[in-house]
């Protein structure tokens, strides 16, 4: 979980324990808890901004794929553009 100005004011510690209970949970549980999630999410944003919301999901995913296939390399050498170049910072 990274922070950023857009974060700041969120309870990074509560977050941070939330992650770190559902991390505990089984695979299926984990994925039941997301979908569980969804609904919610759709119905506090336009679905122009949920479809980005879905885009980010996807890249965090291949973001961590690709860190996973090639450890150790750092980000220099990967291909997928993490949260960082996207927002620029």
């Amino acid at each position: 979980m990274t922070t950023s100005s857009r974060t700041d004011w969120m309870n990074h510690p509560e977050l941070r324990r939330l992650v770190e209970n559902a991390n505990r949970l089984t695979l299926a549980e984990r994925v039941t808890l997301v979908k569980g999630l969804i609904p919610a999410i759709a119905d506090e944003q336009t679905p122009e901004e949920f479809a980005f919301f879905i885009e980010e999901l996807e890249l965090k995913g291949n973001r961590f794929n690709e860190a996973k296939a090639h450890p150790g390399e750092g980000r220099a050498t990967r291909e997928v553009p993490g949260e960082r170049e996207i927002e620029n910072r």
